[in-house]
């Protein structure tokens, strides 16, 4: 049996949207491209799409305008890339690199959907907060409400992958045994630009670029509990939605981050997720 072909999905925000006063700035739609080169002039002209997650309503399109009508042709000079989706959860797997991870059972935490912001976006580091450490992931994108998974049904709950920076605090990791306010904090999750379907998740390189310097990579392969068994182990004790984001695990090397730094981080088959990093915004507003 030949096996579907792969596809980009992004979300998207027109330029339009962001310079004329008389748009919604949180207007958005769903773009698809099914360009094997990213980078030729195909894989730069999207076509406008009804919402991959119908069932969800944080990620219904905005309503359609002229130019952004299903089935559309958009050029990439006219929109940017916001993360993804709009997830209910965002959820991470600790302790997951090689056998000593899958040696301990399973174990996932909690971040901020809140936390989640889009390509090209700030990485804000508060002047408190201590080490940060960015973490490039091959993150799940689930396609619909799934629970009680098994290994067998476990990819119809996938609609595809992207790529999630696990911004870590690592001072506050030792103080907080929960990881909540290392994990959470407003920014600490870039995800995108975009979704790939069909992907082929079991020995993709993972790495980090920082500041121009590629760090050591490693691969989805070098994950301790893999992609299904994750989804299996996630939908035993919750329902996970339509949107929602599954960082998997961080095998590869990382490097400290300051402001004034960028991070870009790459997954094989997907692409990479470029975000500078800077002071924190609300502390500028309360000096």
């Amino acid at each position: 049996m030949t096996s579907r072909l792969s596809r980009r999905i992004a979300r998207v925000r027109p330029v339009a949207s962001e310079s004329s006063a008389g748009q919604a700035f949180d207007e958005h739609f769903f773009v698809a491209n099914d360009a094997a080169d990213f980078d030729s002039a195909e894989g730069r002209q999207w076509t406008v799409i009804d919402s991959p997650f119908p069932s969800s309503r944080a990620n219904a399109s905005s309503s359609n305008r002229e130019g952004w009508e299903p089935g559309t042709v958009v050029g990439e000079d006219s929109f940017r890339f916001l993360a993804p989706s709009i997830p209910v959860n965002v959820l991470g797997m600790a302790h997951n690199t090689g056998q000593p991870g899958r040696d301990l059972p399973p174990q996932a935490f909690h971040k901020a959907a809140s936390s989640v912001i889009g390509p090209d976006d700030a990485i804000q580091v508060g002047s408190t907060v201590g080490h940060v450490d960015p973490e490039a992931e091959l993150t799940v994108v689930v396609g619909r409400k799934a629970r009680g998974l098994t290994l067998a049904t476990a990819k119809s709950a996938i609609l595809g992958y992207t790529i999630g920076n696990d911004v870590s605090a690592r001072d506050l990791q030792k103080s907080d045994e929960l990881w909540i306010s290392a994990k959470s904090q407003d920014t600490f999750t870039p995800a995108g630009p975009w979704i790939v379907t069909e992907l082929d998740d079991s020995a993709l390189s993972i790495g980090i670029v920082h500041n121009g310097t590629e760090l050591r990579t490693a691969s989805s392969a070098d994950l301790g509990w893999k992609v299904d068994e994750i989804m299996v182990y996630l939908t035993s004790f919750m329902t996970l939605q339509p949107g929602d984001l599954v960082l998997t695990g961080f095998p590869a090397e990382c490097a400290r981050i300051h402001p004034g730094d960028t991070v870009v981080c790459r997954v094989e088959g997907i692409g990479e997720l470029r975000n500078p990093v800077t002071g924190a915004s609300w502390e500028e507003h309360t000096a």
